[in-house]
């Protein structure tokens, strides 16, 4: 364009494009609430969607493993001409997200978890006795309002307390099968308080927005999962009995083929500071969904700037110390705040003991070197 000519058209182009990007703008918005409206309740998704197809899928592998519960919730074989029932889907939804919506990986995973779920018996464990001196005060289970990282109005968190297995590290994990099944019952306490046969909200896909048959209900995240803390006051991390390692291993391994998708998020509180820097050099290692759900403290009463009031006075809140208030597995020996365990397999809740107020989880373990 000759020096001195000015383009009057330019104005018009520019004003053009901002118009036309924001009419696509406002309709792209205008397809996703549409979307989302229409599969907010399962019921109209895509022949191909994943979840579709492991409904149907589902018959044949329930009687390949001769078991149908998971998590506390039966497993139901979709009647002709009937609906899944929505519990069933919420628990095969969680097995896709654990595996980035592969439904093949799905399939084998759930396959394994009840083939596991039949031979162990996790539910039982709710129902039995532990030893008082090896396990009283290492867990608790439970809720607060006003947690940072999720959308819920209110979240199950189990608290781990290595510091009660400080003194005599050996007597608690010494016996590798007994702590793993304390553990587990602990778990099945967290996943019992998720009240996941009562559900009723969307679990979205896993990457939404990355293929045509993912949907964004919404929910920005898994809605029935817990919160867990790992609390390590008093423990050592330089001097720790092999049996330590071998407990915490076998956890570690157990929880990621078996209890896929249960934990929300982690917060790791009162370790030193020279770990916290060994554990920021460990995130080149992670991946960056792990990375993103986990955070690490060095003063315990920081918690509740993440969890809210609810949380004990030495975690930074106004809530009663969670042996006077907390859920936790059964005992030998009566533990002020200890729960009776319901005796039905599959759901219902725990009553706190007496003096208890009504303050009530994959990968559920921290790195190796937590224990």
């Amino acid at each position: 364009m000759p020096s001195g000519i000015v383009n009057d058209e330019t104005p018009v182009l520019e004003g053009n494009v901002a118009a036309h990007q924001a009419g696509m703008a406002t309709l792209n918005n205008r397809m996703a609430d549409a979307t989302n409206e229409r599969n907010r309740d399962w019921s109209n998704l895509p022949e191909k969607h994943p979840l579709n197809q492991f409904v149907k899928e589902l018959p044949a592998l329930l009687e390949k493993t001769g078991y149908s519960e998971m998590y506390g919730v039966e497993l139901k074989i979709t009647p002709e001409g009937q609906p899944p029932a929505h519990t069933t889907l919420m628990i095969l939804q969680k097995f896709l997200r654990a595996n980035e919506g592969d439904l093949t990986r799905a399939k084998e995973q759930l396959t394994n978890a009840l083939k596991w779920r039949k031979e162990y018996k996790p539910l039982d464990a709710l129902n039995e006795t532990f030893p008082q001196d090896k396990f009283g005060g290492l867990g608790y289970v439970t809720k607060v309002t006003g947690a940072t990282e999720t959308k819920n109005e209110q979240d199950v968190v189990t608290f781990n307390i290595y510091g009660a297995a400080a003194k005599d590290p050996k007597k608690t994990f010494g016996d590798t099968d007994a702590f793993v099944r304390w553990r587990v019952a602990l778990m099945e306490l967290t996943l019992r308080q998720l009240d996941l046969n009562s559900g009723t909200e969307i679990i979205p896909d896993y990457g939404v927005g990355q293929n045509p048959y993912q949907f964004d209900y919404g929910k920005g995240g898994d809605p029935y999962q817990a919160i867990q803390v790992h609390d390590y006051q008093s423990v050592s991390f330089f001097r720790q009995p092999s049996e330590i390692k071998q407990s915490s291993q076998k956890i570690i391994d157990m929880f990621q083929r078996y209890y896929p998708e249960t934990v929300s998020y982690k917060y790791f509180v009162n370790v030193p500071t020279i770990m916290q820097w060994m554990m920021g050099a460990m995130k080149m290692l992670m991946s960056k969904d792990s990375i993103q759900k986990m955070t690490w403290m060095t003063a315990g009463n920081q918690l509740s700037q993440y969890l809210g009031s609810d949380v004990p006075k030495e975690y930074g809140g106004k809530g009663p110390g969670l042996e006077g208030s907390a859920m936790t597995v059964k005992y030998d020996t009566e533990q002020t705040g200890a729960t009776a365990v319901a005796d039905d397999k599959t759901g219902g809740d725990s009553t706190p003991a007496e003096g208890a107020t009504g303050n009530d989880l994959g990968d559920t373990q921290a790195p190796e070197i937590k224990t």
